[in-house]
């Protein structure tokens, strides 16, 4: 904190914190804008309606965006489904593993392939969405979009879609000339933004009698410990050794020194989560559009609350974990690499011998990370439909909540390291 109070100090980090925040005001300004040709209050009330939906949760990573209906509406969301399809068809397309290799200049190009995938995911789907509208009508019939037809589709696909162009500027903006990851941050804000009217609302079930003084401390404190936990093994390690052999240039001596490989705990990070959440609404989804039996009853099911979908979100979670791990680490790529630099595990063989022993302390790791991000975004989802609380402090919101504040903090520091500030100085307490 010593070293957060000297912040200000800085001039370049001064610049970057008030150029990030004035973005983050910008993004917040256009979420209240809305689209045109919409009925505003017939909207709002079908997404109170079905909150529990795929509306609900967009709507949430959006901000409450897609609840106005604004030129935001679609959100981040394209921009990161675009970079996910983007890593997995590095794994399948040779092409694009080699950009991959190419350092900055293949990274540009990627970013490049990624900014036309969100611009034609936001054309898909802003005509899906603009098309859906037209047969929506809120609780008590009327309906939602004023005047449907052809024209409207066109005017709102191109809208959001340049919502959207728009957001991933912003976060790529951000992301060089600000602090932080832009598009972490916009994520960021769109569920913190979210925050103080769930306050509200709970001084004022407390103020009502609903939610008893007792239960007040009990929340504080169990919100406290998630918060802990996620601070936990979101920064937890596993240090693999590694020792690098003296290699004769010349007259010079190189390598020799010791050092390690970090392998974090949850190294897919938020995204099985909210992979497993997409996939884990569509029954409910489905279900309020599809007026059959049978679907009805899988849709009650799987509605969240129910055995059935807690079982298997803890298993989509797993997967997913397991899934993006293996996608995105290459323990052969690693121990290949170590062997070219002339590194080692101390005790094991270079090479295949080094992958697999990677390889096996990897899947353990993910086995724990898997474990951690079950309980974290399923437990306090119980309590809270078992208590009726009014607010959501668990699951993928929180995850995200901390995670991009503990990637935040930790750019602020290195900025501060970079300018010789004390506070971030492990020195020998001069002064």
């Amino acid at each position: 904190m010593s070293g957060l109070q000297n912040a200000g100090k800085s001039s370049d980090l001064k610049k970057r914190i008030l150029f990030t925040l004035a973005m983050l005001a910008v993004y917040r300004m256009g979420v209240q804008v809305p689209t045109p040709g919409i009925n505003g209050e017939a909207l709002a009330a079908f997404f109170a309606k079905n909150a529990d939906t795929l509306f609900g949760m967009f709507n949430m990573f959006s901000g409450g965006a897609l609840e106005n209906f604004s030129i935001f509406a679609l959100g981040i969301m394209p921009y990161i489904s675009a970079s996910i399809i983007i890593q997995l068809l590095t794994v399948v397309i040779p092409q694009l593993e080699t950009l991959k290799k190419e350092g900055p200049a293949g990274q540009r190009k990627i970013t490049q392939y990624t900014r036309y995938g969100t611009v034609g995911l936001s054309i898909i789907q802003g005509t899906f969405i603009a098309t859906g509208l037209q047969s929506m009508v809120g609780p008590g019939g009327e309906p939602i979009v004023l005047n449907p037809g052809t024209p409207f589709i066109l005017m709102t696909m191109l809208t959001l879609t340049a919502g959207t162009s728009f957001i991933m500027w912003l976060g790529e903006q951000m992301t060089e000339r600000g602090i932080g990851n832009g598009i972490s941050l916009i994520i960021f804000a769109g569920i913190v933004a979210r925050g103080p009217s769930a306050l509200v609302n709970s001084f004022q079930l407390i103020k009502a009698g609903e939610i008893t003084l007792f239960f007040v401390p009990i929340i504080i404190a169990f919100m406290v410990a998630v918060v802990g936990v996620i601070v936990f093994f979101e920064t937890a390690q596993r240090r693999i050794p590694i020792q690098y052999a003296k290699r004769v240039v010349g007259r010079k001596v190189y390598g020799g020194q010791s050092s390690h490989l970090p392998l974090k705990i949850n190294i897919a990070g938020v995204i099985p989560p909210i992979f497993a959440s997409s996939i884990m609404m569509f029954p409910a989804t489905i279900g309020g559009f599809v007026q059959v039996e049978w679907v009805q009853k899988i849709s009650a099911a799987m509605a969240p609350g129910s055995f059935y979908y807690y079982l298997l979100y803890v298993v989509m979670i797993v997967f997913f974990c397991f899934f993006y791990t293996a996608v995105t680490f290459k323990p052969d790529d690693v121990a290949e690499n170590l062997k070219k630099n002339g590194g080692f595990v101390p005790g094991i063989r270079p090479g295949r011998k080094t992958a697999d022993f990677i390889d096996k302390v990897l899947t353990r790791l993910t086995v724990v990370g898997a474990i951690y991000l079950s309980v974290v975004c399923v437990l306090p989802t119980i309590l809270i439909a078992k208590f009726n609380l009014p607010f959501y402090f668990g699951g993928t919101a929180l995850l995200i909540i901390v995670g991009v504040a503990i990637d935040t903090v930790s750019q602020v520091q290195s900025q501060m390291v970079m300018t010789n500030y004390e506070g971030f100085m492990k020195s020998s307490g001069k002064k």
